[in-house]
Protein backbone atom coordinates (compact mmCIF):
# COMPACT_ATOMS: atom_id res chain seq x y z
CA UNK A 1 0.00 0.00 0.00
CA UNK A 2 1.32 3.43 -0.84
CA UNK A 3 0.50 6.88 0.40
CA UNK A 4 2.02 10.34 0.55
CA UNK A 5 3.75 9.67 3.91
CA UNK A 6 6.25 7.47 2.12
CA UNK A 7 7.92 10.31 0.21
CA UNK A 8 11.12 9.14 -1.49
CA UNK A 9 11.16 6.03 0.73
CA UNK A 10 8.55 4.66 -1.69
CA UNK A 11 11.30 3.66 -4.11
CA UNK A 12 13.34 1.82 -1.47
CA UNK A 13 10.18 0.06 -0.27
CA UNK A 14 9.29 -1.13 -3.78
CA UNK A 15 12.81 -2.45 -4.30
CA UNK A 16 12.41 -4.54 -1.13
CA UNK A 17 9.24 -6.28 -2.34
CA UNK A 18 9.62 -9.88 -3.45
CA UNK A 19 9.08 -10.75 -7.12
CA UNK A 20 5.40 -11.56 -7.62
CA UNK A 21 4.37 -9.16 -4.85
CA UNK A 22 2.06 -6.27 -5.42
CA UNK A 23 1.50 -2.59 -4.83
CA UNK A 24 -1.80 -0.83 -4.22
CA UNK A 25 -1.21 2.74 -5.35
CA UNK A 26 -3.25 5.07 -3.15
CA UNK A 27 -1.70 8.57 -3.10
CA UNK A 28 -5.24 10.02 -2.93
CA UNK A 29 -4.12 13.51 -1.86
CA UNK A 30 -1.68 13.93 -4.75
CA UNK A 31 -2.85 16.22 -7.56
CA UNK A 32 -3.90 14.21 -10.61
CA UNK A 33 -1.09 15.29 -13.01
CA UNK A 34 1.56 14.39 -10.42
CA UNK A 35 -0.35 11.22 -9.48
CA UNK A 36 -0.25 10.11 -13.12
CA UNK A 37 3.49 10.82 -13.39
CA UNK A 38 4.21 8.98 -10.15
CA UNK A 39 2.09 6.01 -11.24
CA UNK A 40 3.87 5.81 -14.61
CA UNK A 41 7.28 5.83 -12.92
CA UNK A 42 6.12 3.21 -10.42
CA UNK A 43 4.69 1.09 -13.25
CA UNK A 44 8.07 0.97 -15.00
CA UNK A 45 9.74 -0.18 -11.79
CA UNK A 46 6.98 -2.71 -11.03
CA UNK A 47 7.24 -4.27 -14.48
CA UNK A 48 11.02 -4.52 -14.27
CA UNK A 49 10.74 -6.26 -10.88
CA UNK A 50 7.83 -8.60 -11.71
CA UNK A 51 5.37 -6.81 -9.40
CA UNK A 52 1.64 -6.21 -9.78
CA UNK A 53 0.48 -2.58 -9.65
CA UNK A 54 -3.13 -1.95 -8.62
CA UNK A 55 -4.84 1.45 -8.69
CA UNK A 56 -6.98 2.70 -5.80
CA UNK A 57 -9.29 5.63 -6.46
CA UNK A 58 -11.83 6.61 -9.06
CA UNK A 59 -9.59 7.85 -11.89
CA UNK A 60 -8.17 5.16 -14.20
CA UNK A 61 -4.39 5.27 -14.68
CA UNK A 62 -2.57 4.09 -17.79
CA UNK A 63 -1.08 0.62 -17.36
CA UNK A 64 -2.95 -0.33 -14.19
CA UNK A 65 -3.05 -4.08 -13.65
CA UNK A 66 -6.17 -3.99 -11.52
CA UNK A 67 -8.39 -1.89 -9.30
CA UNK A 68 -8.81 -1.70 -5.53
CA UNK A 69 -12.36 -1.46 -4.16
CA UNK A 70 -14.15 -1.49 -7.49
CA UNK A 71 -14.59 -3.95 -10.31
CA UNK A 72 -12.44 -2.97 -13.25
CA UNK A 73 -9.91 -4.22 -15.74
CA UNK A 74 -7.49 -6.85 -14.49
CA UNK A 75 -7.35 -7.92 -10.88
CA UNK A 76 -9.92 -6.70 -8.33
CA UNK A 77 -8.83 -6.30 -4.73
CA UNK A 78 -11.15 -5.38 -1.88
CA UNK A 79 -10.83 -3.90 1.62
CA UNK A 80 -12.47 -6.01 4.33
CA UNK A 81 -12.97 -4.47 7.75
CA UNK A 82 -16.08 -6.40 8.80
CA UNK A 83 -18.57 -9.10 7.76
CA UNK A 84 -20.53 -6.69 5.53
CA UNK A 85 -17.40 -5.85 3.51
CA UNK A 86 -16.49 -9.55 3.33
CA UNK A 87 -19.85 -10.11 1.64
CA UNK A 88 -19.16 -7.21 -0.74
CA UNK A 89 -15.78 -8.69 -1.64
CA UNK A 90 -17.48 -11.97 -2.52
CA UNK A 91 -20.20 -10.20 -4.54
CA UNK A 92 -17.56 -8.22 -6.43
CA UNK A 93 -15.73 -11.48 -7.16
CA UNK A 94 -12.54 -9.92 -5.88
CA UNK A 95 -9.44 -12.00 -6.37
CA UNK A 96 -7.80 -10.61 -3.22
CA UNK A 97 -9.12 -9.26 0.09
CA UNK A 98 -7.13 -6.96 2.37
CA UNK A 99 -8.39 -7.72 5.88
CA UNK A 100 -7.68 -4.80 8.18
CA UNK A 101 -6.72 -3.32 10.46
CA UNK A 102 -5.43 -6.44 12.17
CA UNK A 103 -3.37 -4.34 14.60
CA UNK A 104 -3.15 -0.63 15.38
CA UNK A 105 -1.82 1.39 12.46
CA UNK A 106 -0.83 4.97 11.67
CA UNK A 107 -3.02 4.84 8.56
CA UNK A 108 -6.12 4.77 10.75
CA UNK A 109 -5.17 6.42 14.05
CA UNK A 110 -7.51 5.59 16.89
CA UNK A 111 -9.46 3.00 14.87
CA UNK A 112 -10.37 -0.25 16.55
CA UNK A 113 -8.23 -3.12 15.34
CA UNK A 114 -9.58 -6.58 14.59
CA UNK A 115 -6.96 -8.60 16.43
CA UNK A 116 -5.81 -12.03 15.30
CA UNK A 117 -9.02 -13.97 16.05
CA UNK A 118 -11.53 -11.62 14.40
CA UNK A 119 -9.23 -11.14 11.41
CA UNK A 120 -8.92 -14.90 10.99
CA UNK A 121 -12.71 -15.36 11.19
CA UNK A 122 -13.10 -12.86 8.36
CA UNK A 123 -10.36 -14.58 6.36
CA UNK A 124 -12.06 -17.95 6.68
CA UNK A 125 -15.25 -16.49 5.14
CA UNK A 126 -13.46 -15.60 1.93
CA UNK A 127 -12.80 -17.90 -1.06
CA UNK A 128 -10.03 -15.67 -2.41
CA UNK A 129 -6.47 -14.65 -1.59
CA UNK A 130 -6.49 -13.16 1.93
CA UNK A 131 -3.96 -10.51 2.90
CA UNK A 132 -3.47 -9.29 6.48
CA UNK A 133 -3.04 -5.51 6.72
CA UNK A 134 -2.67 -3.04 9.55
CA UNK A 135 0.34 -3.00 11.82
CA UNK A 136 1.75 -6.00 9.93
CA UNK A 137 5.31 -7.10 9.39
CA UNK A 138 6.97 -10.42 8.58
CA UNK A 139 7.25 -11.43 12.26
CA UNK A 140 3.56 -10.81 12.96
CA UNK A 141 2.52 -12.54 9.74
CA UNK A 142 4.12 -15.77 10.94
CA UNK A 143 1.54 -15.78 13.78
CA UNK A 144 -1.43 -15.37 11.40
CA UNK A 145 -2.79 -18.73 10.18
CA UNK A 146 -5.51 -18.49 7.57
CA UNK A 147 -3.82 -15.75 5.54
CA UNK A 148 -2.03 -16.01 2.22
CA UNK A 149 0.15 -12.93 2.67
CA UNK A 150 0.55 -9.57 4.35
CA UNK A 151 0.70 -5.95 3.31
CA UNK A 152 1.99 -2.80 4.98
CA UNK A 153 3.20 0.72 4.60
CA UNK A 154 5.37 1.30 7.64
CA UNK A 155 7.00 -2.14 7.64
CA UNK A 156 8.69 -1.26 4.33
CA UNK A 157 10.03 2.09 5.57
CA UNK A 158 13.24 2.74 7.49
CA UNK A 159 12.55 3.07 11.26
CA UNK A 160 13.40 6.80 11.25
CA UNK A 161 10.66 7.41 8.62
CA UNK A 162 7.85 5.99 10.75
CA UNK A 163 7.49 8.81 13.25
Amino acid sequence: MTDERMGDDLWRAVRRLPRGGGIVFRHHATALPERRRLFARLLRLARSRGLILIRAGDVPLAGEMGVHRAPGPGMTTWPVHDVREARRARQARASTAFISPVFATRSHPGADSLGRRRARRLALMLPMTRIALGGMDARRFRTMPGFDGWAAIDAWLPPNSRA
